[in-house]
């Protein structure tokens, strides 16, 4: 078994209200911590046994304040922070501060009985309880990168955030909506400075994230794992950390669904409110619509003779453009969909293309929005070296999902894996 399997230690584990904390350490039985570039705060839940005496309860509910059990004498309503720090062999999972506590949404106990009760607990982080606070009520302009940060600081109040520059500028009025909805409507409206559209806005245990596609299949990967039949040489072997457990594709292409999305040929009307004129234009894949980069070595596109598709949008000729210019030139319009919204639609479509899910000894260094590379045994009749690894299914995947799973016995990463591609080695590398 590999080392990074093996339980943790809870150094930090514990919950507190109005002044009061309680430690959870020996009554807590399992722990999934989440992270995904598709949601804008991390979540979590937990589950503990609790056999009473662990606080007492308070005045106002019990005159004679006397112990009960953690549920019901806290009493756990919604709100309480949780505190944790897990320590593993490869990582420590922290979130023992105040300022990074997660808080408690729900609360559960489905196994009461006479003298112990199973809770289990929904988490989220802080900042999704400021989002639902916040409202975005005043006026947006210049750069698309630069609102979501203005936006970040005024409503969110954080320090640690990843903004990647876009090339776009897009003026508009919050309408009273939270920041999570404004910045994720803003995400697929964005073009970074090089490359195709596209941005993701998600938190993970290092800060909160504005970054486009490009930007996270080109960085370079954090791990490697390999899917072996067998363990290396022994059990401590370091090697046995990095192996992949279990491996699922929940999905290899869907043509039809692909075609319904119009990856591969995608046609946009636009329409001009002020000379009532309206422009086409269509989008083929690897023709006027490429990928500047990619995960794999290439992207498998099939020939399409008609346009699958159709987006329909209305032009913004200046109603907030603070130009000044007239309404009826091309100059006005704001941040003109034909330059982004059929490519961000192909873009998204293209990186979920293949879905792979994978298991692996826990390693808490690992994030959404990391790149790992995967290496795949080749099955094959004819000799191989040992380790050698598949050339089309290896290679480099963008982390969407991932799960760190604790319980008493053992410790798991599962992640939800996609790639835009197929080949061991990038675009970037192609010669």
């Amino acid at each position: 078994m590999a080392k990074a399997a093996g339980s943790s230690i809870y150094e930090i584990l514990s919950i507190s209200k109005n002044g009061k904390e309680v430690n959870l350490q020996g009554k807590t039985t399992s722990f999934d911590y989440y992270e995904s570039v598709l949601s804008p705060n991390i979540t979590a839940t937990m589950t503990f046994v609790d056999t009473g005496g662990s606080i007492n309860y308070p005045q106002e509910y019990d005159r004679q304040e006397r112990v009960g059990s953690i549920y019901n004498a806290l009493p756990i309503t919604g709100g309480e922070k949780v505190k944790f720090k897990i320590k593993h062999p490869l990582g420590t999972l922290d979130f023992s501060t105040d300022e990074k506590a997660l808080l408690v949404n729900s609360a559960l106990n489905p196994d009461q009985e006479s003298q112990r009760e199973s809770v289990i607990l929904s988490l989220f982080s802080q900042i999704a309880k400021t989002n639902q606070e916040s409202k975005v009520y005043e006026k947006g302009f210049g750069k698309i990168s630069d609102t979501v940060g203005q936006l970040i600081k005024r409503h969110l109040k954080v320090d640690n955030v990843t903004i990647n520059a876009t090339a776009n500028n897009y003026s508009f009025i919050g309408n009273s909506l939270n920041v999570f909805d404004v910045i994720l409507w803003l995400a697929s409206k964005s073009v970074p400075e090089e490359g195709n559209p596209g941005y993701f806005f998600y938190e993970t245990q290092d800060g909160i994230n504005f970054r486009g596609i490009d930007d996270l299949i080109s960085q370079g990967t954090s791990s490697e794992y390999n899917k072996t039949a067998v363990l290396r040489s022994n059990e401590d072997n370091d090697d046995n950390d990095y192996k992949i457990i279990s491996s699922t594709i929940s999905k290899n292409q869907n043509l039809i669904n692909s075609l319904k999305a119009g990856v591969y040929k995608l046609r946009g009307i636009f329409w001009n409110p002020f000379t009532f004129k309206y422009t086409e234009s269509v989008n083929s894949f690897g023709k006027n619509m490429d990928l500047v980069k990619s995960l794999g070595k290439s992207v498998e596109a099939p020939e399409v003779e008609e346009f699958t598709r159709t987006h329909y949008d209305i032009l913004d000729v200046g109603t907030l453009n603070p130009s000044g210019k007239g309404a009826d030139t091309e100059e006005s319009i704001e941040n003109d969909p034909r330059d982004w919204q059929l490519g961000s639609t192909m873009r998204y479509n293209v990186l979920f293309s293949q879905i792979l899910n994978i298991q692996v000894p826990c390693n808490p260094n690992l994030k959404a929005g990391d790149t790992i590379k995967c290496n795949f045994e080749i099955i094959t009749q004819g000799e191989k070296a040992q380790g050698s690894s598949d050339p089309v299914q290896s290679g480099s995947y963008l982390i969407v999902d991932l799960c760190h799973h604790f319980d008493t016995t053992r410790s798991i990463t599962s992640m939800t894996l996609v790639r835009d591609s197929y080949g061991l080695y990038t675009n970037k590398n192609k010669s």
